[in-house]
């Protein structure tokens, strides 16, 4: 099998990338893997937590997505058994346990969402409950024998905890041991993360040895801010897009993010080559190129991405209507609200400034995608957290209000 040059390897892999640990073991590896012909095995595993995905889960996919496209073994592990343990990382309490049946049920939107990135012919699905349900109780304490309790309290949540007289339950940490663990079953080369992941995938390196396997080499990708800018991508700060949203609604979220963060969104999300990347940067940079412009390239690539090339043109020839030609009247009416004292719930806001006569028909234009905020259809009653400046707001074909937050 015949591989890419080793440097132009290290480049993307680099690309966007915050940790990689380290460069001379991935280089060494890379080089016996073109030597030998053999892809490298590269492991990405996620916990089922939860139905959706949203952009932020997307950029370790796409890290993965490159690996994938360098002539590598794209493994996307379910973490099904790891789940019902729950990552501790960030915690300040004892992740609730989640039931097998909830975690299997996400699991599989999960094979579905990740498919709109990776290439399904060339992907590796496994779950980790296949080699932990075979385990016995000796097996378990032999892992458990290969890590001490000193090294366990250097991850800095479980030293917050216990400084603080916060609970530590016991089986929170089995879940590194755990996730070290899928690395040897699985034989990984490579593991990706998030940088927040770093201590449990230091982990993986050391149970590798363990069992008599080489480290792994760990690549962290940043964690994404949301559409604010400063928060990272959540659904409960209200700044996420979520890749099963409606074209014009991801459209419109990412058409409303700053310049600056368009291009880290480029870096992380973007298919664009490195040298495209780079034009793109000093076109921008030059004045050669309106970061307007780029934004739409953006948004169309990341709609066509989950939704199609039909749905990204008519998601964007609709964004066009709404802004450039015109479609809000000349003599909308502005109204000047302080942001703190903002209704947060929507049908309330909409009876406020008279574009509803009640709540109930508020509500029931909500659900009928008739109410749309700066060009984006909305489903959500509550306000995102971010919203600020001038917002437009479109309830169904006529009625148009500016309010202008201070």
């Amino acid at each position: 099998m015949s591989f890419p040059d080793i440097e132009y390897q290290l480049e993307v892999i680099k690309r966007g990338a915050v940790d990689l640990i380290s460069e001379n073991e991935l280089r060494d590896k890379l080089i016996k893997s073109k030597r030998e012909g053999r892809p490298l095995r590269v492991k990405l595993g996620m916990d089922p937590t939860a139905p959706d995905l949203h952009l932020g889960h997307t950029v370790v996919l796409q890290k993965l997505k490159q690996f994938q496209e360098l002539g590598h073994t794209a493994i996307f592990l379910i973490g099904d058994f790891t789940g019902m343990i729950g990552d501790p990382t960030g915690r300040i309490e004892t992740r609730p346990a989640l039931s097998r049946e909830e975690l299997l049920r996400n699991a599989e939107t999960y094979k579905e969402q990740v498919f709109k990135i990776l290439d399904p012919e060339k992907t590796e699905i496994r779950f980790n409950s296949q080699w932990f349900e075979e385990m016995n109780a000796a097996d378990m304490i032999r892992l458990c024998a290969q890590y001490t309790m000193a090294r366990m309290m250097e991850r800095e949540d479980f030293r917050n905890r216990y400084q603080n007289n916060l609970p530590i339950s016991i089986h929170e940490f089995l879940y590194p041991l755990v996730q070290g663990y899928d690395s040897v079953a699985l034989r990984a080369d490579v593991e990706l993360g998030g940088h927040d992941q770093i201590f449990n995938l230091y982990v993986g390196r050391d149970i590798q040895r363990a069992y008599g396997q080489e480290s792994q080499v760990i690549v962290t990708v940043p964690l994404l801010e949301g559409t604010d800018g400063v928060n990272k991508m959540s659904k409960s700060y209200g700044n996420y897009v979520g890749i099963d949203e409606p074209p014009d609604v991801i459209f419109g979220k990412l058409m409303s993010i700053s310049d600056e963060l368009m291009l880290k969104y480029y870096e992380l999300l973007s298919d664009i080559r490195l040298e495209e990347l780079n034009q793109l940067k000093e076109g921008i940079r030059t004045g050669k190129i309106h970061p307007r412009d780029a934004k739409v390239r953006f948004a169309k690539e990341i709609v066509e991405r989950f939704h199609g090339k039909e749905k990204a043109v008519a998601a964007h020839e609709a964004f066009e209507r709404l802004f450039r030609d015109k479609e809000i009247p000349d003599d909308i009416e502005v109204i000047q609200i302080k942001k703190v004292e903002l209704e947060r719930w929507l049908p309330k806001l909409l009876l406020n400034i008279g574009m509803v006569p009640s709540t109930t028909e508020g509500k029931r234009m909500i659900t009928q995608g008739a109410v749309s905020i700066n060009g984006s259809k909305v489903k959500d009653e509550n306000l995102p957290e971010d919203i600020s400046g001038e917002v437009v707001i479109k309830v169904g074909k006529r009625k148009f209000k500016k309010l202008i937050l201070s």
